[in-house]
């Protein structure tokens, strides 16, 4: 496994301006700059700080998510605690399980017992994917506008849930052009890189996660969902427990040092093996359809997980929030199943026609 990726601007090249959000506007002040007249507690501070800062790692086992805090002992000016070691791990694995298994339960419930109520899950975890994505985007000096990102995001998963695709399309469009139209009132200047700013943010949650609600319109949409969360599971699981047991190569040590070669090998055959059962199981579905789509749903949510590590990487930040213990922000969790979403609801179009 390689050293884990250097976040410390003075050794990376970063521009300091460009520091988590959640950071003192001085946490990666270099010591040697102060003037010669402060006192050796604020010194001091500021040292603790920016060793703090220093060895925050965005990566954790073979998932690429980690533990956040160190930046909030910064901010509020208090003698920062060194981060713990979790180990090859990289995270508080029980917590993250515990996490994890809530945000299942908190998903597939309204599927099974209250089915309108998966709408209202949707659109939460849209508006906390747009809410956090907007925080993160302007520590690079981007302003991309929150109120029409948040009102187009609620449009186009309510466009999807009650009239498929095609709708959810004229969403992204009818957002698109509110959002330029809104921004046009802080005038021109960045009016280009806001707009770049909020066009990312449109297509890479409310867009790509408004595909779960078509995926729920067939009798048996609920299982099409599980079977699509089983995948990124398996995935993740695989991959996690691959790497940490056997990860030596590594796959992409610029973006996720602690995502390897052999932990992408444990994804695609846990995936794949287990959609194979899933899929036949739920859907009555050919195993080795099964297969097919657990390899590849699996290959987009690692792409998904290393989408969301690289712009965190060049934002220069380690978690989107800190809301979900063990685990970072919501988008933390949803990076993989973004991308696997879309994936899951065009292969199952094609591999389980809905009757």
């Amino acid at each position: 496994m390689s050293e884990p990726y250097d976040t410390d601007p003075r050794r990376s090249g970063a521009s300091r301006a460009r520091q988590p959000y959640d950071a003192a506007p001085d946490a990666y002040t270099d010591p040697s700059d102060l003037p010669a007249d402060e006192p050796r507690g604020g010194r001091r501070r500021r040292e603790d700080a920016d060793r703090a800062t220093a060895g925050d790692d965005t990566g954790h086992g073979d998932s690429g998510h980690g533990d956040s805090g160190s930046g909030d002992s910064a901010a509020t000016g208090e003698r920062a605690e060194p981060p713990k070691d979790y180990g090859r791990a990289g995270r508080n694995v029980p917590v993250s399980i515990l996490v994890a298994v809530g945000l299942l339960l908190v998903i597939l419930t309204p599927l099974f017992f209250f089915k309108p109520l998966f709408l209202v899950i949707l659109v939460a975890a849209a508006g906390l994917g747009i809410w956090e994505m907007t925080r993160a985007l302007r520590t690079s000096g981007a302003r991309p506008p929150l109120i029409p990102l948040l009102g187009g995001g609620v449009a186009m998963i309510c466009l999807a849930w009650f009239s498929g695709v095609d709708a959810l399309s004229i969403g992204l469009l009818i957002t698109v052009l509110a959002t330029m139209v809104w921004r046009m009132g802080d005038g021109p200047a960045g009016y280009q890189r806001d707009m770049g700013a909020a066009a990312l943010i449109m297509v890479y949650v409310p867009f790509l996660l408004g595909f779960a609600a078509p995926l729920t319109t067939p009798e048996d949409g609920k299982w099409r969902i599980l079977a699509t969360l089983a995948a990124v599971v398996l995935s993740d699981t695989g991959g996690f427990v691959s790497g940490v047991l056997f990860g030596k190569h590594p796959m992409a040590p610029t973006i996720s040092p602690k995502k390897s070669w052999e932990g992408f090998a444990g994804s695609i055959v846990a995936t794949g093996v287990g959609s194979a059962a899933i899929l036949w199981a739920l859907l009555d579905v050919a195993p080795w359809k099964g297969v097919l789509f657990g390899m590849v749903v699996s290959v987009a949510a690692v792409l998904g997980d290393l989408a969301e590590s690289l712009l965190k990487r060049d934002l220069g930040i380690k978690d989107m929030s800190n809301i979900l213990p063990g685990h970072g922000g919501i988008m933390d969790r949803l990076d993989s199943i973004v991308f696997a979403v879309p994936t899951a609801y065009l292969l199952l179009s094609v591999l389980a026609p809905p009757a």
